[in-house]
């Protein structure tokens, strides 16, 4: 069963929505791992539509990388790296693992592409019971020196809050820039359950 976005510019049937039976139980593991799986996979689809708008607009990709919605605020290049940054330090602290190390080096949207690939490729190394017990656990703050929040806490208040925040802005950019993308395009994959009767 596919289910249908009716809205103003969503008309059609959206093959990324799809109805499933299992419920998985809450874990810091399940709402940090899958999700950003899921939201970069989502940004990932994004950007191949880029591409596509790059070459029917007849631009460079340097067009929509250097593009922002204010002066003050970071690039659409800096947005996309900083959203893998994110997912990578967030589940990795969380799991207590050395983080891997990338390059802010991306000059294509086919380079960002594959530093999304290379941020899900870590992600699908971390196991749900490394996460076991990281609630508790001090995560060190790497920009205020002898400072740690909580698991919990950091995950509530920056792990999420900072990875949603520079996802939601990298795709306000192609938006605003003319990109035909709307908000199925942004939640990506959504598994629905039935109903219980």
């Amino acid at each position: 069963m596919v289910a249908n976005f009716i809205g103003e510019r969503y008309t059609v049937k959206t093959a990324n929505i799809f109805i499933h039976n299992t419920m998985a139980q809450i874990s810091m593991y399940n709402v940090t791992v899958p999700e950003f799986k899921r939201e970069l996979s989502a940004l990932r689809a994004i950007l191949v539509k880029a591409e596509a708008f790059v070459a029917e607009k007849k631009i460079t990709d340097s067009v929509l990388l250097s593009a922002y919605l204010a002066p003050d605020q970071f690039p659409f290049v800096k947005q996309v790296q900083i959203t893998c940054d994110n997912a990578k330090g967030t589940a990795g602290r969380l799991a207590n693992v050395e983080l891997p190390k990338m390059e802010d080096n991306e000059t294509t949207l086919k380079a960002l592409e594959e530093r999304i690939d290379k941020t899900i490729a870590f992600l699908d190394t971390l196991k749900e019971e490394q996460f076991v017990g990281s609630e508790e656990r001090d995560i060190p703050i790497y920009f205020m020196p002898g400072k740690v929040l909580t698991g919990l806490e950091y995950l509530n208040t920056m792990g999420l809050a900072n990875f949603y925040f520079h996802l939601t802005t990298a795709y306000s950019i192609l938006r605003h820039n003319g990109m035909n993308i709307g908000k199925t395009d942004y939640m990506g994959q959504v598994e629905f359950h039935d109903e219980k009767k």
